[in-house]
């Protein structure tokens, strides 16, 4: 049996140890439990893999690939012209010199998807899979339901097309994701519309363009023109100021590229060249020229990789950014 001295020693000496250890954990450095990926919320830690995964609003601004590599996707097959990808996220191209809209398959070949005798030009594709698309020839926009073996007319254009220099039919087209509206150049007259998808409305954008060929649209709704005869690119703000950008040859179609910057088709022959115009700063940079002449179509895929088409060359290109 413990005496009641001994019994106080122990006592305290339990006290000591329990006291010791509290201090002991206490002093464990925080980091350790930090590095967990659950330990820090995703907006604060660095270390966790959702935490950079979507820049926030306020974040700096991405900057834009400097280099790219390129890898032909499609030779030999039609005379491809401008670009859209799919539903599906197959690239398809319209061949106004063969009269036929098709799609790039996984192995390099190419299937027709419509013949059209009008001359099909600029392609927008919904949700649903209809296809919305420009006929030079008519001038005129129509529209391809997925189970329709023939287009719809939405829209026939003010203009009318002739074989006079700089007064060909309607070219490309674009999508406000804004507005969810189509921008329509009428290349014959210089005009650019908006139009309803289902082509009831019609509302005059701008006027004074040489020819409109062109059209690309941002995220902020501002939109831009390429004047193919007037050697210049038109920014449309949202609430409709214009502003001419010049010193281009035959700029023939436009794409925002998401880093405040737009892509440009220059298909003189004696530029043929992808460019990049930093709008900000008014820098130009080509990049890419070789193996074109006469280069048409214009897209970029949700991974920042750039195709381009031409159709003396009978080609695709593809450029993918080199991280």
């Amino acid at each position: 049996m413990l005496t009641r001295h001994t019994s106080i020693m122990t006592i305290s000496l339990l006290a000591y140890l329990l006291l010791t250890a509290a201090c002991t954990q206490s002093s464990t450095p925080t980091a350790t439990r930090a590095s967990s990926p659950t330990a820090i919320p995703s907006s604060t830690s660095s270390s966790s893999p959702t935490a950079t995964a979507k820049p926030s609003p306020t974040s700096s601004p991405k900057v834009a690939p400097q280099r790219y590599t390129a890898q032909v996707v499609l030779r030999g097959a039609g005379r491809p012209d401008d670009l859209i990808f799919d539903q599906q996220g197959y690239l398809l191209f319209s061949d106004e010199i063969d009269k036929t809209i098709s799609r790039v398959n996984a192995n390099g070949s190419a299937s027709v998807l419509l013949n059209d005798s009008n001359g099909p030009e600029g392609v927008i594709s919904l949700p649903d899979g209809t296809l919305i698309f420009s006929e030079q020839d008519s001038n005129r926009i129509v529209s391809l339901a997925p189970s329709a073996k023939t287009p719809t007319v939405l829209r026939t254009l003010p203009g009318t097309p002739s074989t006079a220099n700089c007064k060909h039919g309607v070219d490309g087209i674009a999508l406000d994701p804004t507005t969810n509206t189509i921008i329509v150049p009428d290349s014959p007259t210089g005009d650019v519309y908006r139009m309803s998808l289902d082509g009831k409305q019609f509302t005059l954008l701008a006027s004074g363009i040489v020819r409109p060929v062109g059209a690309g649209v941002d995220n902020q709704g501002n939109i831009f023109i390429a004047d193919e005869c007037g050697n210049a690119i038109w920014h449309i703000t949202p609430d409709g100021k214009k502003t001419r950008i010049g010193g281009f040859g035959m700029p023939d179609d436009v794409v925002p590229d998401g880093y405040g910057s737009v892509l440009v088709i220059d298909l003189q022959p004696t530029i043929h060249s992808l460019i990049r115009l930093n709008l900000a700063t008014g820098k130009r940079q080509t990049l890419a020229s070789q193996g074109y002449i006469e280069p048409q179509g214009l897209v970029i895929d949700p991974r920042g990789n750039v195709f381009v088409s031409d159709d003396y060359a009978n080609m695709i290109m593809e450029y993918k950014p080199v991280q």
